[in-house]
């Protein structure tokens, strides 16, 4: 009998807390992360995540669910507490890894609702069942597990078997990737309107109600059967590679994505963010890539929507951490469709703090809202007329010993069935035309439409 499970269950009492949050870990063989995501399709595929770091370094994928975390009112602070209790009722060796929560946050809970996005509230988390966690060229598996109940011994030993089942299917069955089902509708929806929208903005901008405004819009595809979840991870996790890739299932959805952009993470007390604004796309040879390059150090509408946002960043930085390093000058960060302007910011995080304070502190920055934030907010529920769902949201996770890590969730679609919504916007300035901007957000369409095979826009 597990020891933990026992012994170790008299120590929860002194908490006040009754659920018991049990975490048992195993090291093994290297797994691929979406082999062990495609395992669990047959008993948990409306309760999967997926997640990787730009650099690759860290590696998540979640099956099932220990427990779900929602919120609404208070949404930020809300999670926080939940978490904070589960973790106060944690029984788990030194040798187990920390449990994951995983999830994200709407864009603006405030703002109208479509149906497509009925299954996300405005905040979801998830504590998986089963955890697979790649870091530092290891790889772990935890077996996640809440209960009120006194003898949960057995309810474990059963885990162990599901787990062990889900490792085999995924080291040793052939992962099988459909081929990507046609596309047999591409439909530009409500595009008049948003034409109509940016040149009405620009004008109120004009007239100095706002700085900037962020205005998105959105794209239908409609395949003829239903698009294998994991392939569509596969497709934008090759095609985009210098992205952070995530993807977060709820129920029949998918909502996944490859964006540039982190928001935070906290790291053995250290905090990190990018400022990432301003942009042009890549070139088709080297030459005219570094020309294009140059061309958006120098140009003053794209350094002004940057440094917005250092601006920002920097701020929120100086309240919640006790150093601030921030480079003077963007540099080029480049994907493989755009490239854009990037500063780096680091911070030593005071005591007390947590990763959902800087999360709430940080959404949305003036690269996906405007500035000032609550006018812009104002404009974009006013005049954007589309619910950006969890789009543009804050996506990611936290542990139970404070690390973490939140991305901005651009460049991404929602995935129903046979259709596929996919959503791009950009910062709506003084000197803004509305060609121009259109012809910016088909560069962001780019890397969702291509792994899902749609026609893209020259």
């Amino acid at each position: 009998m597990n020891w933990k499970l026992t012994d170790r269950a008299n120590m929860v009492s002194a908490t006040g807390n009754n659920a018991r949050f049990f975490t048992e870990t195993i090291e093994v063989e290297t797994l691929s992360p979406l082999a062990f995501f495609e395992a669990g399709h047959s008993h948990y595929g409306e309760d999967r995540f997926f997640w990787q770091n730009a650099d690759k370094t860290v590696k998540l994928v979640g099956l099932g669910q220990a427990t779900v975390l929602t919120a609404d009112d208070n949404r930020f602070e809300s999670i926080s507490l939940q978490w904070k209790a589960l973790c106060d009722g944690l029984i788990k060796e030194e040798k187990d890894m920390n449990p994951v929560l995983f999830g994200g946050f709407s864009f603006d809970p405030q703002t109208r609702q479509d149906d497509e996005w009925n299954s996300f509230p405005a905040a979801y988390f998830s504590v998986p069942l089963f955890q697979m966690k790649i870091e530092k060229g290891k790889t772990y598996v935890s077996i996640n597990y809440l209960t009120e109940e006194p003898q949960a011994a057995s309810d474990f030993e059963a885990l162990r078997h599901e787990r062990d089942r889900l490792i085999h299917i995924a080291q040793v069955e052939e992962f099988t990737l459909t081929a990507k089902p046609d596309v047999v509708k591409q439909t530009e929806l409500e595009t008049d309107r948003y034409m109509k929208t940016v040149k009405r903005v620009t004008s109120q901008i004009k007239e100095q109600v706002a700085e900037k405004v962020v205005i998105a819009r959105k794209i239908k595809l409609t395949f003829e059967k239903e698009f294998q979840k994991a392939a569509a991870l596969h497709a934008i996790t090759n095609e985009q590679s210098a992205s952070y890739h995530f993807g977060l299932q709820i129920g029949q959805e998918m909502f996944f994505g490859a964006t540039p952009e982190r928001l935070v993470e906290i790291s053995n007390g250290q905090a990190y963010s990018a400022c990432v604004a301003g942009s042009i796309e890549r070139g088709k040879t080297a030459q005219e890539d570094q020309q294009l390059g140059e061309i958006l150090l120098r140009d003053k509408k794209n350094r002004e929507e940057h440094q917005y946002v250092v601006d920002m960043i920097t701020k929120v930085f100086s309240e919640f951490c006790t150093s601030l390093q921030v480079n003077k000058t963007p540099k080029l960060l480049k994907v493989r469709d755009i490239q854009h302007l990037f500063t780096p910011v680091e911070g030593k995080l005071a005591e007390n703090m947590d990763i959902f304070r800087l999360v709430e502190a940080l959404h949305p920055t003036p690269a996906l809202g405007g500035v000032p934030r609550t006018k812009a907010l104002e404009m974009i529920r006013e005049e954007e007329q589309m619910d950006r769902g969890f789009y543009a949201g804050p996506i990611g996770w936290t542990d139970a010993a404070g690390n973490g890590e939140f991305a901005v969730a651009i460049r991404s679609g929602l995935l129903i069935g046979k259709d596929a919504y996919l959503y791009a916007g950009g910062g709506i300035v003084a000197d803004s035309t509305p060609t121009e901007e259109y012809a910016e957000t088909w560069v962001k369409f780019r890397p969702v439409l291509r792994a899902l095979g749609g026609r893209l826009h020259d």
